[in-house]
């Protein structure tokens, strides 16, 4: 190598003092790794970029084009505020090459084609012929090729009034990473104004950069990326989109987890499994409608409303994963959980056309919501339901208006849900199977939607009492107390046991409580937030041992 030929060429002319060995950082060639990559100066070539960088940084402060998430105008405005000329040349085998030729005499031509350079070579000196003219070897800088992709996309430089650019020109969005904000965003922007005369989009929306559990950037040289099409393969592609989709707020970084592929898998398998359900069901025309199927479609009407509205407002604001899980928990929660609930029949009994058909207009609103994020399993689900008003894939389908919404009517389902809740909750600490139907009974009020909670809550018998029921089981909803009897439905005897284990505990938490607060020095001496706090839970262990004790006394 020549660095250790230079050595042994001063040696041999004594001029070296001493040969010292130390530890360096050298480069080596990544397609030869034995070979030292030896640094050599060359002419390179150069923009000016100062009357470009101008206009591209105005554009942006003065919010012609604006940023989302914002935060990423400062990185910009640092790129552009300190400019630097820009190095255009690289020294590669493959590219664009650098149209410059260069004469005899050193100087040189920059020209479009060798033809048109050795015209304007023989304008200067006539005689020449192409022989005599030498193309500079290095390529264009990748980014310089790249800069142009806005208007070259629609022929805008080859032709620049066609009817394609002046549509498309400038376009709405760019999405990207903010990596690039100045390697290309900002390029971008440069030759828009250039060239064009104008910005080239309106909005950037930066995503975030998928990394990796430890942070580092997904890269092929570090190999720490997952294989997209095994992802795929395990998880389904609207699976693995959707995982990360819901995990990607505009400009954070993601941190990968299989996990977030395996929600997004889950979730597809949600959307299949409740349109097997409803296409399931068997439809007689000649049932009536039940009420309680009536109140949920105008419910469910009511919040596909309020919730179309809620995320056109964050499309609007590029909020995109707020979006999606907006749409994703109004299936899941609101659509799945509860409205299916509301409206499905009784077991191998048939459900009248028109509920039937207000849940598959349900369905298909919801699919046209969910198709941006989930594009696959939504077209397939989509042509099963038949709809072809509005062409043969759902991606010719308008996304869902928003209509009125009923806020009482909200309002009141949600306490309708806290009541249900409640029972459910009732039936799982006492151990109450569902087939077992339950009476359902308000102190001093009348339930409302009561058709509502009897379906979901499976109660034989709801209404209200003046009277408590020491022995009923009961809970809170708001300020209201309800009273389930239970003396039909549980083990009385079982019952009394537990009850009675449960004084003995607060009888002993009782005991040790009264221990401390006796302890003059622990009075004296604690905050007096501590002691209060004691004695509070002296009071409430009082409170508890009283119902308890009333319950037992009424199941004797």
């Amino acid at each position: 190598p020549c660095r250790e030929q230079i050595a042994q060429d001063l040696q041999a002319a004594g001029l070296i003092e001493k040969i010292e060995e130390y530890e360096n950082k050298v480069g080596y060639s990544e397609r030869n790794q034995d070979t030292v990559t030896e640094p050599r100066l060359s002419d390179q070539w150069f923009l000016k970029m100062q009357h470009l960088a101008d206009p591209a940084l105005a554009s942006v402060e003065d919010g012609v084009i604006k940023f989302v998430p914002e935060k990423f105008k400062t990185t910009y405005r640092r790129w552009l505020t300190d400019i630097r000329d820009w190095c255009i040349s690289r020294q590669l085998w493959w590219g664009h090459r650098v149209p410059a030729y260069y004469l005899p005499d050193g100087s040189f031509i920059v020209a479009e084609t060798a033809e048109e350079a050795l015209k304007l070579a023989q304008e200067q000196t006539p005689g020449l012929t192409a022989a005599d003219l030498h193309q500079d070897e290095d390529c264009l800088d990748t980014w310089f090729s790249s800069w142009l992709w806005p208007i070259s996309l629609f022929n805008g430089i080859l032709d620049p009034d066609n009817e394609e650019i002046k549509y498309y020109y400038p376009t709405s969005d760019l999405v990207t990473g903010p990596d690039i904000i100045f390697f290309w965003v900002a390029r971008m922007i440069m030759a828009g104004y250039e060239y064009m005369g104008k910005q080239p989009f309106n909005n950037v929306y930066f995503t975030g950069i998928v990394r990796d559990e430890i942070g580092r950037k997904m890269s092929k040289q570090l190999g720490n990326s997952p294989d997209p099409l095994e992802l795929i393969a395990d998880y389904g592609a609207d699976g693995v989109r959707m995982g990360i989709m819901l995990s990607a707020p505009a400009g954070n970084d993601i941190f990968f987890d299989k996990k977030l592929c395996e929600n997004g898998r889950n979730f597809c398998n949600k959307v299949w499994n409740a349109f097997r359900l409803v296409k399931g069901w068997e439809i007689d025309d000649n049932i009536a409608q039940p009420s309680s199927s009536d109140t949920a479609i105008k419910w469910f009407e009511s919040m596909l409303s309020k919730s179309i509205a809620e995320i056109n407002d964050l499309f609007d604001k590029f909020r995109i994963s707020e979006a999606l899980m907006s749409v994703y928990r109004l299936f899941r929660d609101e659509f799945s959980s509860w409205y299916l609930e509301m409206v499905k029949p009784e077991y191998q009994k048939p459900i009248d056309r028109a509920t039937y058909n207000a849940t598959i207009g349900f369905f298909d609103s919801l699919l046209r919501m969910l198709h941006p994020f989930m594009p696959f399993i939504t077209e397939e689900l989509w042509q099963h339901i038949g709809n072809r008003a509005e062409g043969e894939s759902i991606m010719y389908a308008s996304m869902p208006a928003a209509g009125e919404t009923d806020n009482e009517l909200l309002a009141a389902i949600e306490r309708a849900k806290e009541i249900v809740n409640g029972v459910r909750g009732v039936r799982a600490q006492r151990n109450i199977p569902n087939r077992e139907l339950l009476t359902l009974l308000a102190i001093n009020e009348n339930i409302e939607l009561a058709d509502v909670i009897s379906k979901l809550a499976l109660l034989d018998k709801v209404g209200s009492t003046a009277e408590k029921d020491p022995a009923a089981a009961s809970f809170l909803v708001g300020t209201t107390e309800f009273n389930i009897p239970l003396l039909n439905n549980i083990d009385v005897e079982a019952e009394k046991a537990k009850i009675a284990k449960e004084i003995e505990y607060y009888e002993g938490f009782k005991k040790s409580v009264e221990k401390k607060l006796s302890n003059e020095r622990f009075v004296s001496n604690a905050p007096a937030a501590v002691v209060e706090g004691e004695r509070k839970k002296l009071a409430d262990a009082d409170t508890k041992l009283a119902t308890l004790r009333t319950t037992l006394a009424a199941l004797s």
